[in-house]
Order: structure tokens, then C-alpha cells, then sequence
């Protein structure tokens, strides 16, 4: 009897190692590989929040996001904006209702925004690091 409780408290704990690690996987920021637009992570904040419709050079910015569940789309919010995303959907309910902005276009994952990103010069998004390929950009911002 007791092994059969240690065995289940190991598989408790290694499981939730398994998912503490995934928790703290690295949102790199990604743009179409022929923009040459700083990104830093102000720029990427104001894009994101609606205050800013480019990049710090002038050129246009269409920022993608993930959609709400998705636990890149948590880390991006905490980590980038500072807020929860609870915090960033009340934010933009608000311009939404008072005619004041328009939130980013969401996709369901990494490979939509890749995908999106890829297409338009102008596209900004963000993506898990272990998901970049060659058709992107990436960009660490912290």
C-alpha cells in the first residue's frame, strides 16, 4: 500500500513539473522577414493596446493576436503588457463600446499567426520560440 501512494505522489509531482515547464516557454514577437522595423517592447505594447498603428519607423503595423485560451496569448499579456488577460479583454471592451478602438484580429495558435505573419509585411504577432520557422522573423522582447 504504501508504494502504491508513492507512486502516485511521483506521478503528481512529475506532472506538474511537466507542466510548470511548459508554463515558462519563451513568446518571441514575430514580423514578416522583410520588415526592418525596431521592435522593442514599447512599440510592441502601444501596437498591441490599440495606442499606436505602426512600427517605430512609420510603416504599418497589423498586430495578430491568439485567441484568449491560449496560454502563449497568457504569457504574452503578463509578460508584454503587464496584465492579465482578463484585464486586457475588459480593456478593450471598453474602447469597443465608446467607438475608441478596434481590437487586434485573433487567430486559434502559433501556426495561424505564422501563417498570417508570413503573408503580410505589415503583420505583427507573437508565438511560442519552439514554433518559429524560416518564413518569420522573431524577436525576444522583454
Amino acid at each position: 500500500m504504501p508504494t502504491n501512494i508513492l507512486s502516485k505522489a511521483l506521478l503528481v509531482a512529475t506532472l506538474g513539473c511537466i507542466s510548470t515547464v511548459s508554463a515558462f516557454a519563451e513568446v518571441v514577437v514575430i514580423t514578416h522577414p522583410s520588415n526592418s522595423a525596431a521592435v522593442d517592447k514599447t512599440s510592441i505594447k502601444r501596437i498591441f493596446l490599440g495606442k499606436s498603428g505602426n512600427f517605430a519607423d512609420g510603416s504599418n503595423a497589423t498586430p495578430i493576436n491568439q485567441a484568449t485560451s491560449s496560454s502563449t496569448r497568457q504569457s504574452f499579456d503578463s509578460e508584454i503588457l503587464g496584465r492579465s488577460s482578463s484585464q486586457i479583454s475588459a480593456y478593450w471592451s471598453k474602447l469597443i463600446f465608446t467607438g475608441k478602438g478596434t481590437p487586434p484580429k485573433e487567430v486559434a495558435d502559433d501556426s495561424a499567426v505564422i501563417a498570417l505573419v508570413a503573408a503580410d509585411p505589415s503583420a505583427v504577432g507573437y508565438v511560442d520560440s519552439a514554433s518559429v520557422n524560416d518564413s518569420v522573423k522573431s524577436t525576444s522582447v522583454k
